[in-house]
């Protein structure tokens, strides 16, 4: 069998990526208030998911898996500011055997205790309403008067009824962790942030693989796009400069992060070195609402029944962009192994028929059914990040065998650039999956292919009159925006920080 050349592995990069981002145009951000449910729900919404070979010195050895929740952060949140919700199960999948079911799951599981901290006022005892009462040192102050706490299961076989262990912390051989509160402000963390937030960074034993490290807590928002012009019918100039050609309107914005480190072994335990992976966000059934709650911090409803799940993702942009606004919500509650049901929003893609709309010099590309996205977007490519035995389905994939790139190094186009250890391979916090999304969304591959390679990739040049043009949305960054280490997501901006 011939192997795949550079220059067919370069292009068929340049089709996963324009179906990971899947017709970029239009979406918000990777996936922020996607579908109908979710955007009333933002404590279960996951934003962006994130997964790569560890590029801190000295860990080459593990895998990092970023799971990022609620969106589009104002910093100034207060007085509650961003807590994870109590009543919902958030979990990250990895298939690690082609087979479109989870093979491992961590689950994580939040909860919210009130210190009911009072202030004497007269003869009557009082309780303050701030999250803080004085400065913030250390892990779980006196200060802090809401203590948020979580607890990591890791699950083997199905997610339900699999095999079910506790991570534990190697400090303290406790199975509890603490999450830090967000950034209120300078005053409220009189030693810095970043200080106080790298206490929580805990290094875990996880049963059966080995140690690693979890961190979960506020960031600043990584995810980077020209949103208000795109929402503004694509407002913008796209054949303008790739780099500060617009300004990364989520640039003063805050998430949730859930950040896992896992041994390579241990992912990649099934017999391939190709992993799939996605997060979820799971709520109870039932939920009433309590009309006279008991004074607490979660008296407000009543939830019970069976774990229901309303958010999934993992390539970046899917359901923003190609799964109907009808559909957005079963997307949302499906799993892997049934994306058969979505496959016409695949073989027939409607946005570059309304990018056509939009400008109508911009053709769009005529080869249907995608075929060729069928097989790059629900299989990984073959040679790079294809999975052995692998069954179609959506989810972000990562060939662990492939070495991590260190961060003064990395390309932001990732392997369509040469660096094999980016997107699509995998997801780094500085990949554009954006501006790699509108190239390919108008057909680039099709441009590039040859006669050589077009029954692989199932189009020609003369199917995609514009895939030779360059697109950008004007907004990147590089990993030098981002930390070296881990949870390599950057300090979120301070609830004080002036505008």
């Amino acid at each position: 069998m011939r192997r795949a050349t550079t220059g067919f592995l370069f292009k068929t990069t340049l089709l996963a990526t324009a179906l990971a981002g899947a017709f970029v145009l239009p979406a918000g951000a990777s996936s922020h208030r996607e579908g109908p449910y979710i955007a009333g729900a933002p404590k279960v919404d996951g934003t962006d998911f994130y997964m790569f070979r560890s590029y801190e010195s000295g860990r080459q050895d593990y895998v990092t898996l970023l799971a990022n929740y609620i969106p589009f952060q104002d910093p100034q949140g207060g007085p509650n500011f961003n807590q994870f919700d109590q009543n919902a199960l958030y979990e990250v999948h990895v298939d690690n055997n082609g087979d479109a079911k989870e093979d491992i799951t961590f689950q994580f599981r939040f909860k919210s205790t009130s210190k009911r901290t009072p202030l004497t006022i007269g003869d009557k005892q009082v309780l303050i309403p701030l999250i803080n009462s004085g400065p913030i040192n250390g892990v779980d102050p006196a200060a802090l008067n809401v203590r948020e706490s979580y607890t990591i299961d890791m699950v083997r076989g199905d997610r339900r009824s699999g095999s079910r262990s506790s991570l534990t912390n190697l400090s303290g051989g406790g199975t509890t962790f603490i999450k830090p509160v967000d950034n209120i402000g300078e005053k409220s963390f009189p030693g810095g942030y970043d200080a106080y937030a790298n206490q929580h960074v805990y290094s875990v034993a996880i049963p059966g693989c080995g140690n690693g490290r979890v961190f979960v807590g506020q960031r600043k928002e990584p995810f980077y796009i020209a949103v208000g012009k795109i929402f503004d019918l694509v407002n913008l100039n796209p054949l303008g400069a790739e780099v500060g050609g617009n300004k990364n309107d989520l640039e003063n914005k805050n998430v949730s992060t859930i950040a896992l480190e896992v041994p390579i072994a241990c992912l990649a335990a099934g017999g391939d070195s190709v992993i799939g992976a996605y997060t979820t966000a799971s709520v109870r059934q039932g939920k009433l609402t309590n009309p006279t709650p008991a004074s607490g911090l979660n008296n407000a409803t009543k939830e019970g029944g069976a774990w229901t799940q309303v958010s999934r993702l993992g390539m970046p942009l899917v359901n923003e962009v190609v799964i109907g606004m009808d559909d957005k919500d079963r997307f949302n509650a499906s799993k892997p192994s049934n994306d058969a049901q979505f496959i016409n929003y695949v073989t027939n893609p409607t946005l570059p028929a309304l990018l056509q709309t939009l400008f109508p010099v911009a053709k769009a590309p005529t080869n249907l059914p995608r075929t060729d996205l069928v097989t790059v977007f629900l299989k990984g490519i073959a040679g790079v990040n294809q999975p052995k035995n692998v069954v179609a389905s959506e989810m972000l994939r990562l060939n662990t065998a492939i070495a991590a790139t260190p961060a003064a190094s990395q390309n932001p186009l990732g392997v369509a650039a040469g660096d094999n250890a980016g997107f699509p391979n995998g997801r780094r916090p500085a990949d554009d999956v954006v501006d790699l999304s509108l190239r390919v969304a108008m057909g680039a591959l099709c441009t590039l292919t040859g006669a050589a390679d077009a029954l692989q990739v199932g189009c020609k040049p003369s199917d995609a009159p514009v895939g030779g043009v360059a697109l950008t949305d004007g907004v990147r960054k590089t990993a030098a925006d981002y930390q070296a280490a881990f949870p390599y997501l950057t300090a979120p901006l301070s609830g004080s920080f002036n505008n």
